[in-house]
């Protein structure tokens, strides 16, 4: 249990550095490109062809194999909700970087309720057991209502009349419960790693763990150009956890804690997470992001390079 924890934690740095980066390749995305404010598959490769979008993909990569090596050992409701500590990685190191000028208060207080959040949820819960395969109808039955929930967010943000963080917030939630879905798969994908390619490649899981996390990967890089990354990231940060929360439960028979004093604690954590989560998203560090403004005109807000500057 203890390797799965260091193994999240690692995957949490590396994805931090990937949001970094990543973002800092939206940014340069012109606002009047298309795909910024409808929806198109080639901005991925868009994207690629700046250099800093792809540091954050290789970030990822890497970032990917050690949730993979942490959900090999642990279960989907120890390693999901330790990933969210992505948030507090991107926002420590955009601290550093700048030198912590600019940083306020609530910000540092949001850095502590994440983190008192997120222990007593872990520690309250006590997440334990579950089994390494889930059952043909289980899957079968998750999958079409989390394709449901993503394909109806998606179907909703890209309509027409919606402000950029509106649709942010859609295109985020979208993004969270697909990736929650993704943790659910790599959780079956590893349970086959120690029968060698073989018994990998002749199952279902590393197939559709391809195409989900494309789909995921388009799905966040959408929600990173629409809008305020404010309005997205608790979309990325919290539904992702919650939603591999459920799936360990009810398809791999993972075990939380239910008496009603645990239940009380474990919602109390949860929702003092979600109020960190919410404020440090407004972070002048983490939210910078190129948004339309009233007139429809494209707005730029202080980005991290720009603090840094005004910070020397």
């Amino acid at each position: 249990m203890v390797l799965a924890i260091l193994l999240s934690l690692a995957a949490g740095f590396c994805t931090a550095t990937a949001s970094v980066c990543q973002r800092l390749g939206a940014r340069s995305l012109d606002a009047r490109e298309p795909g910024v404010t409808g929806f198109d598959p080639m901005l991925v490769f868009r994207l690629a062809q700046r250099p800093v979008w792809l540091l954050g993909f290789a970030c990822m990569i890497a970032g990917f194999g050690f949730q993979v090596s942490a959900l090999h050992f642990g279960p989907l409701a120890l390693v999901q909700p330790l990933l969210v500590v992505e948030l507090l990685f991107v926002f420590g190191y955009l601290a550093f970087l700048t030198r912590c000028r600019g940083v306020r208060r609530r910000e540092w207080l949001a850095v502590v309720a994440m983190s008192v959040g997120l222990s007593v949820f872990l520690r309250v819960a006590s997440p334990s057991g579950g089994q390494p395969h889930a059952s043909a109808p289980s899957w079968w039955i998750s999958g079409l209502v989390i394709l449901t929930v993503v394909a109806v967010a998606v179907a909703v943000a890209v309509a027409h009349g919606h402000s950029p963080p509106r649709r942010a917030a859609l295109l985020g939630v979208a993004t969270g419960v697909a990736w929650g879905f993704v943790a659910a798969v790599i959780k079956e994908f590893t349970s086959h790693l120690d029968g060698g390619p073989a018994a990998v490649f002749t199952n279902w899981s590393v197939y559709v763990l391809v195409v989900a996390g494309a789909a995921g990967m388009l799905l966040a890089s959408h929600a990173m150009t629409a809008g305020p990354l404010a309005a997205s990231q608790p979309g990325f940060t919290l539904l992702n956890p919650i939603v591999a929360i459920l799936l360990g439960v009810c398809m791999f028979g993972e075990r939380l804690q239910t008496a009603p004093a645990d239940l009380t604690g474990e919602v109390l954590g949860l929702l003092v997470l979600a109020a960190g989560v919410a404020a440090l998203s407004h972070s002048d560090l983490i939210s910078s992001h190129p948004a339309a403004g009233a007139s429809g005109t494209p707005r730029r807000d202080r980005s991290p390079m720009e603090l840094m500057r005004k910070s020397r």
